[in-house]
């Protein structure tokens, strides 16, 4: 079998290892003599799995005791809502920093849930960048702030976040969770799709404050209160079960590669491929992020045409890239290396960018 240069946004490229794991798996798990998928949610086995995910991620992020890992559904879409439901009580207001069109739909949502602001924006720059921390300003009396961590249609990435004191601050990670060390203690709730760097979707995770949920609304759904998972360990209804255990096979290949901090030197490298050939392009390829707001899982870039573009993307996949189309919002490319991307993938791409440009340039 030859496999794909799998450069798609998400769902996204999970480690072969993995795959091949749950292959074997799938029929027969550990002896069992049925699926995972088969089993109850309450049984032994599929606790023990659940436990284990849980347990893998608080050690590779290395969460402090004082919080939960949940396992959601709905994707960061439905934690939009959920955050503002929870967390921001009439008369306050809550921050949003927006920095790309997820952060806009974060936005948007908590509008119908109460009073919102912007922190800050960078959309008069089509979100070429990360707004500076120093330039950040809102009340000490904010019901939280709110950022995403990672852009990817855009292209850009926090390089460093802010520490709000008292004010919780609050970050969807859904693209860039697991890419590269982050103090979770400057958070008080982190939330992540899993499709792009922990597992296919269909799960969501969030990492919550316990304390956070002392101030949070009793009024909602029983569905949608966190404290509901937090209080059933996410077994208050029947979880995605089989995305749960591929979320604990993925964070386990993780561990395999020596955690966190070897994955981002590995991500580094991978990025650096191709953020090089743009930048030695000579104008051919055009970056569309400020260089100290790159991204280092989705790397965006345009040629001098959308006839070029097309010629280059066509050429692509009859060579076995994949999703190297950019969002339909913006157009252009965009390469999406998250963790489970192979290096001999950014260098395959790399290779045929010089090719490309040697051809047409």
């Amino acid at each position: 079998m030859t496999r794909a240069y799998n450069f798609n946004a998400g769902p996204s490229a999970l480690p072969l290892p993995v795959l091949q794991k749950a292959q074997a798996e799938l029929v027969d798990f550990r002896g069992a003599g049925m699926s995972i998928m088969e089993m109850s949610h309450r049984g032994k086995e599929y606790e023990a799995v659940h436990n284990e995910a849980a347990g893998l991620l608080k050690e590779l992020m290395a969460v402090p005791a004082d919080y939960d890992v949940l396992f959601l559904q709905g994707g960061a879409s439905l934690q939009f809502a959920m955050v503002p439901m929870n967390f921001l009580p009439a008369g306050r207001k809550a921050g949003y920093i927006l920095t790309g069109s997820w952060a806009e739909k974060a936005y948007g949502e908590a509008k119908q849930f109460g009073e919102v602001f912007e922190v800050a924006s960078t959309k008069s720059d089509n979100y070429r960048r990360i707004p500076a921390v120093a330039d950040l300003r809102y009340p000490p009396d904010a019901a939280y702030i709110h950022l995403t961590s990672n852009n990817t249609i855009f292209g850009t990435e926090w390089s460093a976040f802010p520490d709000t004191g008292a004010v919780p601050l609050i970050a969807d990670m859904s693209s860039d969770i697991l890419a590269r060390p982050v103090d979770v203690s400057k958070f008080a709730l982190i939330y992540a799709g899993a499709q792009k760097n922990l597992g296919p979707a269909g799960v969501t995770v969030a990492i919550l404050r316990r304390s956070l949920l002392e101030r949070a609304n009793t009024a909602v759904p029983t569905m949608l209160r966190y404290a509901t998972h937090a209080k059933d360990n996410s077994l208050y209804n029947t979880p995605p079960t089989f995305a749960i255990y591929l979320v604990g096979l993925v964070l386990g290949w993780v561990k395999e590669q020596g955690g966190v901090a070897a994955v981002y030197k590995r991500n580094q490298a991978k990025a650096a491929l191709i953020y090089d050939v743009v930048d030695n392009s000579g104008g051919f390829y055009r970056g569309h992020a400020a260089a100290d707001s790159r991204s280092l899982m989705n790397i965006t870039f345009r040629l001098a045409s959308e006839d070029l573009e097309k010629k280059f993307l066509d050429e692509a996949k009859k060579a076995g890239f994949v999703g190297l189309g950019g969002h339909r919002s913006v157009g252009g490319c965009r390469a999406s290396a998250y963790n489970a991307v192979p290096e001999e993938a950014c260098r395959a791409l790399s290779q045929f960018m010089l090719d490309f440009q040697k051809n047409n340039g």
